[in-house]
Parts: structure tokens; C-alpha cells; sequence
């Protein structure tokens, strides 16, 4: 039985519905209270006992290089200055990657989500592999990545993560035809991108976490790239799906708080900052002051 090691997070992205700001800010590094985006991922990883994380980057874009690397001379900065809490942050930041090592790959030029999954095939190599989009942060007490391993560990087959959605919400998103196999599991039939909401075959989207196995890769070779020349995941498990490979979906439990435009991203950052247990109660009696 096969465990996860191993965690691809392609940022290899344009961002161009974050632009102006993303033009200097990568939608990867926007805040959700205090931190940004990126730092929820990794500490999902990192909680969900993964060992290794592989950043697909964009040639221009390797800031998060700089975000994972010691910064000494902050550091002898902070000291000099006595500034004690900005200098205990900063560790607690450096402590979050110990135990983790850190590769990275380079996407020449953004093809797609699958071709960036696929810059990654040679450090993976035979072994199953955890993928997760920075578009996507799960609340929860249990990792949603964690929650999937555990559904690999049974059925060593590839997972997709679930959610639950409004029927006037599932025209935007990729959604599943399903045969239910066990409470909050599934086995998926179909992916079929945006929908109409009539023929939509279920209220299940696709959040951006997966386990994948390494077959993947091949099906992301096969595949044609669609009109904008991108080679897409969804396309490639479709292929497997009908070349008779089981894919298994799991609804997870937890509170899904997109990020992947404007909109979506201000309601996660607003919901999480009026639930932090610091900042939350000022900002809601500043709410309260303002209306």
C-alpha cells in the first residue's frame, strides 16, 4: 500500500483575473487575513504528513522562492531593532518549513493546468502524488488533502475532493455524474465542464486538491490540447474514465473559500478575518460603527 509523499502546487498561473494587482502581487501571495494564500496550502500540506512540495513556476514569477528561504538579514535587523513579536513571526514562519524540502520546476509557458502537472512527471516519477491549486482553500479540523489520503490508502485509485454547491452556482464549475459508493464516496462517471444548470449530472463541483497516481502523466501526454492550446486535467481523467480506469470523488467535510477572482477571494478573505480570534471581534464592532 502506497502512501503520499509527494505534493505538486503549480503557481505557474497568468493571474489575469487578479489584474491590475497581479501585474506586481501574484494571486498566490494575496492575504486571507494575515498571511497569504500559499501559506494555507503549505500548512495543509505539511499538516496532512507530506514530506515533499513541488512548485510549478512560471519563468518570471519565483517569488516564492524568496517567501521559503531564510531571510538572515531581516533577521539580524529585527534583533538589532529589538523587535521581538516581528522577529518571533518570522520564525514561526521559518519553522512552518522545516521538514520539508522544496523543488522546482519551470513552466516555459501556461498551457493549462495539466501541462503544468506534467512539468513535474520526472521528479515523481512511479509513485502516487497529492496536486492542490492555490484557487482553493479548505477550512476544516481535518486537512481536506489528509481526508483524501485516507480514501487513497483504501482504494489506491486516483480522489478528487468534492463540494456541495446551489444549483445557481454549478454552471461556473466543473461538475460530476456519480455512483454513490459509501457516504461522501463516490465513483465519478463524468466530469463536465460549466454545465448548463438543467443538464447539470449532480450539485458536485471539483475543488482544486487530488491524489493522482503517476499514470496521469501518460493520459496528460495523450490528450489533444483544447482551442486555447491547453492541455487540461479534466480532459485527461475523462480519458481514463472512458478507457475504463476508476476515479473515485469524495465529498469532504469542511467550508470551501475559493480564491480564484476578485469576488470570491474578498468574501474568503472577509469571512476569515471576522472569525479570527484577534481580529475578528474589532473588525465586526467596526462593521457595526460603519453601518
Amino acid at each position: 500500500m502506497e502512501n503520499i509523499k509527494t505534493a505538486i502546487v503549480p503557481v505557474a498561473g497568468l493571474s489575469t483575473r487578479f489584474l491590475p494587482l497581479s501585474k506586481v502581487v501574484p494571486k498566490e501571495f494575496w492575504p486571507l487575513v494575515d498571511k497569504p494564500v500559499i501559506q494555507y496550502i503549505i500548512e495543509e500540506i505539511k499538516n496532512s504528513g507530506i514530506e515533499q512540495i513541488i512548485f510549478i513556476l512560471s519563468p518570471k514569477n519565483k517569488k516564492i522562492i524568496d517567501y521559503i528561504k531564510p531571510s538572515l538579514q531581516l533577521e539580524k535587523l529585527l534583533k538589532e531593532r529589538k523587535k521581538e513579536d516581528s522577529l518571533k513571526e518570522l520564525k514561526e514562519l521559518e519553522k512552518l518549513f522545516e521538514s520539508i524540502s522544496f523543488s522546482f520546476v519551470v513552466q516555459k509557458k501556461a498551457l493549462g493546468d495539466g501541462h503544468a502537472i506534467l512539468q513535474a512527471a520526472n521528479l515523481i516519477g512511479d509513485d502516487p502524488f497529492a496536486c492542490l491549486f492555490a484557487d482553493d482553500i479548505v477550512e476544516s479540523k481535518n486537512p481536506c488533502i489528509s481526508q483524501l489520503i485516507k480514501i487513497f490508502k483504501t482504494c489506491q485509485k486516483p480522489v478528487l475532493s468534492l463540494y456541495r454547491l446551489p444549483k445557481e452556482k454549478i454552471s461556473s464549475y466543473g461538475v460530476v455524474s456519480i455512483e454513490k459508493i459509501a457516504n461522501r464516496l463516490f465513483k465519478i462517471k463524468e466530469i463536465i465542464e460549466k454545465p448548463k444548470i438543467e443538464q447539470a449530472p449532480s450539485d458536485l463541483a471539483i475543488v482544486g486538491k487530488y491524489i493522482l497516481t503517476p499514470e496521469i502523466f501518460d493520459y496528460l501526454r495523450k490528450i489533444k490540447p483544447n482551442e486555447k492550446g491547453e492541455i487540461i486535467l479534466a480532459n485527461a481523467l475523462n480519458l481514463m474514465l472512458k478507457e475504463g480506469k476508476i476515479v473515485y470523488g469524495y465529498e469532504f467535510e469542511g467550508k470551501w473559500l475559493e480564491c480564484g477572482n476578485k469576488i470570491e477571494w474578498l468574501k474568503s478573505h472577509l469571512y476569515l478575518s471576522l472569525n479570527h480570534p484577534q481580529y475578528g471581534p474589532e473588525l465586526k464592532k467596526f462593521l457595526k460603527e460603519i453601518n
